[in-house]
């Protein structure tokens, strides 16, 4: 008896520890009885919706069952275990009632879908990858061919020395030197000489002596390259001494920003000027206080076209006057035109009126410069009415007394205007109502201002 008490209770009662063997902790109060098994912690819905099916059914078996006859000799003893025995084992039958009711859960096959066509043999269809087909064309058009060339400008010439630079390309070496007087807070170059230059080329046949150069330097600080100097230009010969200086006004901090560029370029009167080569030193790399001179190899210019030159100009408009003026101020850095004395540069001015030229004025020249002053104001009469068809032509000439004069540069402002820089100064002047508008213009070749201005091919 002790021992089926024993077995129940260590199913039954949480105090089996203690008083098992005794048989004293059964107790018939169910507030003291927990079910240990394989239930969830939250009530499941089945066996909500079984409890009111429970009930009915216990009552039936209560009612239909035989009590067990106990088979001890203490009446007290009697009753106690025989009322034990009873709960327990309506307890076991209900666990296992509600064992057999609990569904379980079913398995699910799951197989991968396929997609194809009914037929005997199935095979599955993968989703294709849509593809490009690239040509060889498309292939080789991702490269930049510059930066895999062998005779590119790329960083490699850094790493070279002067002797190996000279040797690949053949351009010559330029001999000059750089002082910085801290005192007056100037940089001073001086370009002293170059050698070895190459024979000129002609861009359009029309050079007559190939085998002698006109070679002259260019020097600015990059990246200013509006504020540039100019040397003289030596006749025929591939071994010329400039012996000249030229003053820069920069602040010392900031000359150590810069970067000293030295283009030698090739003087033609009869074609365009052409680049030979260029050196160009990073001023931070050198003492500029204690000062040297170098002889450096020049390099290939990515600069295939000079500079014709800038102009400053000033325009206003007096719509109650009906007058249009013009002030030539200045132009710097102009192509020079002549080997031995540089150029005697003048402007001419044209009003244009749609396609018909109406007017012609021109400053006077000034001899021996690139950079000329001229300060001269001319005033046109223009109504109102007509003031959006007009332009105005501006050409730099270099005077020659013998024959033709030189062309220099020309540029349109107004109606037909020659670049976006000519627009933007003729719009500013329309709304500023009275008032002087002044703007720097580089000056473009005659085929340029023909191709983009139908007012440039009305002048001469």
């Amino acid at each position: 008896m002790r021992i089926s008490d024993l077995l129940l209770c260590r199913w039954t009662c949480r105090h089996c520890c203690q008083k098992c063997y005794e048989s004293s902790c059964c107790q018939s109060s169910e507030d003291e009885v927990e079910i240990l098994g394989p239930f969830p912690a939250q009530t499941p819905p089945w066996l909500l919706a079984s409890r009111s099916s429970d009930k009915d059914g216990d009552s039936v078996h209560t009612a239909s069952e035989v009590p067990l006859t106990p088979r001890t000799n203490s009446p007290d003893r009697r009753c106690s275990s025989s009322d034990t025995s009873k709960s327990t084992y309506s307890l076991t039958r209900r666990i296992s009632s509600l064992e057999s009711r609990r569904p379980s859960s079913p398995l699910i096959d799951i197989k991968p879908i396929e997609f194809g066509v009914l037929s005997a043999k199935k095979e599955p269809i993968q989703p294709s990858v849509l593809r490009r087909t690239y040509t060889p064309d498309d292939y080789f058009r991702k490269f930049e061919p510059h930066l895999y060339s062998l005779d590119s400008n790329s960083d490699d010439v850094d790493f070279l020395t002067d002797a190996e630079i000279l040797s690949k390309y053949q351009l010559g070496m330029l001999h000059f030197s750089t002082q910085y007087d801290l005192l007056h807070n100037h940089l001073t170059v001086r370009v002293i000489e170059a050698r070895d230059l190459p024979p000129p080329i002609s861009h359009d046949g029309a050079r007559q002596d190939m085998a002698h150069s006109n070679p002259y330097v260019k020097i600015c600080l990059l990246p200013d390259q509006k504020n540039s100097k100019q040397t003289g230009v030596k006749r025929k010969t591939q071994k010329p001494v400039f012996e000249e200086r030229y003053t820069f006004e920069i602040p010392f901090l900031e000359a150590q920003r810069r970067t000293l560029l030295l283009t030698v370029l090739d003087f033609d009167k009869f074609s365009r000027h052409c680049v030979i080569g260029k050196v160009s030193v990073p001023l931070c790399e050198v003492d500029l206080v204690k000062g040297g001179h170098w002889w450096k190899a020049l390099i290939p210019s990515t600069q295939n076209e000079v500079e014709l030159g800038e102009l400053l100009l000033s325009l206003n408009y007096l719509p109650s006057a009906g007058r249009l003026n013009v002030d030539v101020i200045r132009a710097k850095q102009l192509l020079q035109t002549d080997v031995s004395q540089g150029s005697d540069p003048f402007v001419k001015i044209q009003l244009v009126h749609g396609l018909k030229l109406v007017k012609t004025k021109k400053t006077s020249f000034l001899r021996g410069t690139i950079d000329p002053f001229y300060n001269e104001s001319f005033s046109f009469k223009v109504p109102q009415e007509e003031l959006e068809n007009a332009s105005l032509v501006f050409t730099v000439f270099g005077h020659n007394m013998k024959s033709s004069n030189d062309f220099i540069g020309r540029i349109v402002i107004g109606q037909y205007s020659s670049g976006p820089s000519e627009s933007n100064h003729w719009r500013r002047m329309l709304n500023a109502h009275r008032t002087a508008v002044e703007q720097w213009h580089s000056l473009r070749s005659r085929a340029e201002c023909d191709r983009v201005s139908p007012a440039s091919l009305e002048v001469t």
